[in-house]
């Protein structure tokens, strides 16, 4: 069931019409049942993984609890929830992978000898609620939260709706004790919850899924395009993942608020970034945030010499490319990310010197010429995110700097039969409101200030917003959210 479906706009106001009339007592059964059922709309059998997901993690942080407990069955208790979680996830997401490489090393080396592989489709958020629980065992495990004793608003918390698929990746710490409190209805919550929505289904139905047309079309075979169309795809689809998935937190936190849960936040205008390093604090925070806690600070962090310094700065940004997909594309994407990082600490004393010589009023224009920097890199690493194979990422890299052949038609702005000078303008227009409303939202609050504002002004805008979905949204091909298959 998708966020932008007819589904979800008959599910979601029924779930929450019904959860505000119940007892408070009764809301977790019901939410349960709704998460349940919202991700069994996709593939019924796969609901069974989450279960096992749940009760594994539950019960071991339970037993890790009694008095009876050593430190020693902890840590063994500890190891065979994960081995569990992390075991299905690599079956699941992995195995074919691995199977296929080892096989064609066999092969290279002249070995003889088959290599299994299994026919498993990806049950949609794997990865997430992977996650999600594994944070959870951890943190029991090392004492900072008390084992849940109900199991279920334990599974509640595993496979709570909003977030289920695609994230945030949200802390037991947060969203734990939130299904043991009592939520009223709130006037001003829930609007400002559906205003969230509503401004993450104009950035997926009016920016994302049209900017797809293109970028799938040119992609999808990148040897045939030179140039011009080569860099708009690649610069279209810095656009379309951020839209993409940060439409789906806006509407997955939105939709949360407006039962009354608070969901962390998940992007923070990650392409206003002056450094790689500042992008992964606004990007995708929830999973970057989780790999410092749950692997960084583990390793060491940043308080070892200096190599091992680089080996934790790479380990983490190699598993993070790896948590995307089963694919050398991926690693490579976050090889790429991991010596920007480092590139940037390297070099952090001679920028900051190079900085203190100019005057204090060009500051801006260091900043600017900074964000420029910084957006370059990371649209150059979304080149392998999104190419097939590392072999179509580097066509697409040499075919950028070739001006022998353009489009069809491009002296029109007819780029191809179903993406014309209509769709072109619409999606330059919308990534400019954008862009302008986070630039103000860099600011202030762009959301306290629109409730501000007389009844008249607020509707107006409501309205307006509504209607250019209406009119200007992609519903005819519409497509999946990028990070459910992650």
């Amino acid at each position: 069931m998708l966020f932008h479906s007819l589904a979800f706009l008959i599910f979601f106001p029924t779930v929450v019409m019904l959860y505000f009339s119940l007892p408070h007592r009764a809301r977790w059964i019901l939410l349960l049942a709704a998460s349940y059922f919202f991700y069994m709309s996709w593939r019924p059998a796969y609901a069974a993984l989450i279960f096992l997901t749940t009760l594994v993690s539950w019960g071991s942080a339970l037993a890790m609890e009694r008095p009876a407990t050593g430190p020693r069955r902890r840590r063994w208790l500890l190891v065979g929830t994960l081995a569990v979680n992390l075991g299905i996830l690599f079956l699941f997401k992995y195995f074919n992978f691995f199977s296929r490489e080892v096989g064609h090393l066999l092969g290279t080396l002249g070995l003889i000898g088959s290599v299994p592989t299994v026919k498993l489709l990806l049950p949609i958020g794997i990865s997430f609620y992977t996650f999600q629980s594994l944070s959870y065992t951890v943190d029991v495990y090392r004492g900072r939260r008390e084992a849940e004793p109900h199991l279920g608003i334990f599974a509640l918390y595993v496979s709570f709706f909003p977030q289920l698929v695609a994230g945030p990746i949200e802390r037991s710490d947060r969203l734990l004790p939130q299904f043991h409190e009592v939520h009223s209805f709130d006037y001003a919550r829930v609007t400002d919850g559906l205003k969230l929505m509503a401004w993450g289904f104009f950035k997926k139905l009016i920016i994302a899924d049209r900017l797809a047309i293109y970028v799938n079309m040119v992609y999808g075979d990148p040897s045939h395009f030179h140039g011009i169309p080569v860099i708009l795809a690649t610069y279209f689809f810095a656009f379309q993942i951020y839209c993409d998935f940060s439409a789906y937190s806006d509407i997955a936190i939105g939709a949360a608020q407006v039962m009354g849960f608070r969901l962390m936040e998940n992007f923070r205008r990650p392409y206003l970034s002056s450094s790689v390093a500042e992008f992964w604090r606004r990007w995708h925070i929830s999973l970057s945030s989780w790999f410092r806690d749950y692997v960084y600070i583990p390793m060491g962090g940043s308080r070892v010499g200096m190599w091992r310094l680089y080996l934790n700065v790479m380990t983490v940004f190699v598993v993070s490319g790896l948590w995307h997909g089963a694919n050398w594309t991926f690693l490579f994407w976050g090889l790429l990310h991991g010596l920007y990082f480092l590139a940037g600490r390297i070099t952090a004393p001679l920028q900051r010197r190079a900085g203190a010589l100019l005057p204090a009023r060009l500051a801006p224009l260091r900043r600017f010429f900074s964000i420029l920097v910084t957006f370059h890199l990371v649209v150059f690493a979304w080149i392998f995110f999104r190419a097939r194979s590392i072999g179509e990422g580097f066509t697409v890299v040499r075919n950028l700097f070739r001006f022998d052949a353009v489009a069809p038609g491009w002296g029109a702005f007819v780029l191809f039969d179903n993406f014309n000078r209509l769709d072109l303008v619409v999606a330059l227009g919308a990534i400019a409101i954008m862009e302008a409303l986070q630039l103000i939202q860099e600011r202030r609050p762009l959301r306290p200030l629109v409730a501000r504002q007389h009844a008249l002004v607020r509707w107006s805008l409501y309205v307006g917003l509504l209607f250019t979905i209406e009119v200007f949204g992609v519903f005819y091909r519409s497509s999946d959210f990028i990070y459910f298959q992650f």
